[in-house]
């Protein structure tokens, strides 16, 4: 145990979900996590409690304005941000469609948009189809497939015609932490804006937007045992500069004008418990210093599961290929097969009641760098919940079907 970081109680976590009785151990978070109680009873009540148009004459518009402002103020402290520059989307593509669509409003042929190998094609697809549009020039920030790390020499892709940056926090495939906060330095030394994709960094720490750098930040909350939608997070200055399009009706408001529709108030109050339970593992002052706390335990314990996977692994031999190597990861863990297609892998596997993927993971993009097919190995995802049993049935599993 790290000195100052809080001793994590896995089994009274567990507890929290009851999805967990099935008996299945989970490795498949980075695609999403289980829901724990909290968050369905959150959803339910407001959800059936006295609800409407938000307003303030009534307990039902009362209730739905609550909802609202506890999700953003929620997500900021995740987040470190501030609670009226964050908007509620469908998902974190979705997001990154609609602001990529108001940032290239302002974009014209000369200019350059720069994106990442290490990407989710929902960080990488939106920008280079708006850059398309715009006519301006997309470059590249590379992956090296020998370390699983960003290779530093390819910042020269950023430029003084560089309009905008588009970088994971952690890629969803290897889990690599690239050096954010360095890219999104260079990038405002010419002028840049930087958008920080924290889906898959958020499930295994407390970002901090103004510690990377960041600009602009999508997280996804069904990531963190949250509902199933996203969140964008930016300084209110600068979302009063875009002007997405919107109903002539609907607010202009930051942030409520990149909002479309009335919002699913039940979800905003899920998110919330969601982390509110995160919270509940730290300890401190204010609930930012409780999530801060919680990460730094909850990523100390996933790291010892980790470990225990990675002996495992390496006591198969030759039989696979780790490609998680970067120095800096969350403890997410792909590989691939020499003997056995990932498909009848996860199918083996699942016989067991241990859910590993196959699949391409929307990581187009990095499967390129690596030089292998796309949907070629099995990625190992852990969460929070997970514990030594789930990691014992994994190696069990795996060693049955690989040796």
């Amino acid at each position: 145990m790290s000195a100052g970081v809080p001793a994590f109680d896995v089994a009274a976590f567990r507890s929290e979900f009851p999805s967990l009785a099935s008996g299945i151990a989970h490795f498949d978070n980075p695609g999403g996590t289980q829901t724990p109680r909290v968050v369905g009873e959150a959803i339910a009540r407001t959800l059936t409690g006295p609800l409407s148009q938000r307003g303030s004459a009534l307990v039902s518009q009362r209730n739905a304005e609550d909802a609202v402002a506890g999700f953003r103020s929620a997500v900021a402290d995740l987040v470190g941000g501030v609670p009226g520059g964050v908007v509620h989307g469908r998902s974190a593509t979705a997001l990154t469609y609609d602001i990529s669509r108001a940032l290239a409003k302002t974009w014209s042929p000369g200019d350059e948009v720069v994106v990442c190998e290490l990407d989710h094609d929902s960080n990488v697809r939106p920008w280079i189809q708006a850059a398309e549009r715009a006519g301006a020039t997309v470059r590249w920030l590379r992956l090296d497939p020998a370390t699983g790390e960003l290779d530093l020499s390819s910042l020269d892709a950023i430029t003084p015609r560089t309009r905008l940056v588009a970088l994971t926090a952690a890629s969803n495939l290897l889990g690599t932490r690239p050096p954010v906060a360095t890219v999104a330095s260079q990038a405002h030394e010419v002028g840049a804006l930087v958008h920080v994709d924290a889906v898959h960094h958020a499930a295994h720490a407390a970002p901090d937007i103004a510690a990377m750098g960041a600009d602009l930040l999508v997280c996804s909350p069904y990531k963190f045992f949250g509902p199933h939608c996203g969140a964008l997070v930016a300084d209110p200055a600068l979302l009063e500069t875009l002007r997405p399009d919107k109903l002539l009706p609907s607010s202009d408001a930051v942030p409520e004008r990149f909002e479309l529709g009335t919002l699913p108030y039940e979800l905003l109050a899920g998110v919330t418990a969601a982390v509110d339970l995160i919270a509940s593992v730290g300890s401190g002052d204010s609930r930012r210093s409780r999530l801060v706390s919680a990460a730094a335990s909850i990523a100390e314990h996933e790291l010892g599961l980790r470990l225990r996977i990675e002996e495992g692994l390496a006591e198969l031999g030759d039989h696979l290929t780790l490609h998680s190597r970067a120095a800096d990861r969350t403890s997410t863990l792909f590989l691939t097969l020499r003997d056995r297609e990932p498909v009848e892998a996860y199918e083996q596997l699942a016989k067991r009641e241990v859910l590993a993927p196959a699949g391409t993971f929307y990581a187009h993009e990095t499967f390129r760098a690596l030089g292998l097919p796309v949907d070629a190995g099995l990625r190992i995802g852990l969460a929070a919940y997970n514990d030594d049993s789930d990691v014992d049935r994994l190696l069990e599993g795996l060693t049955d079907v690989l040796a």
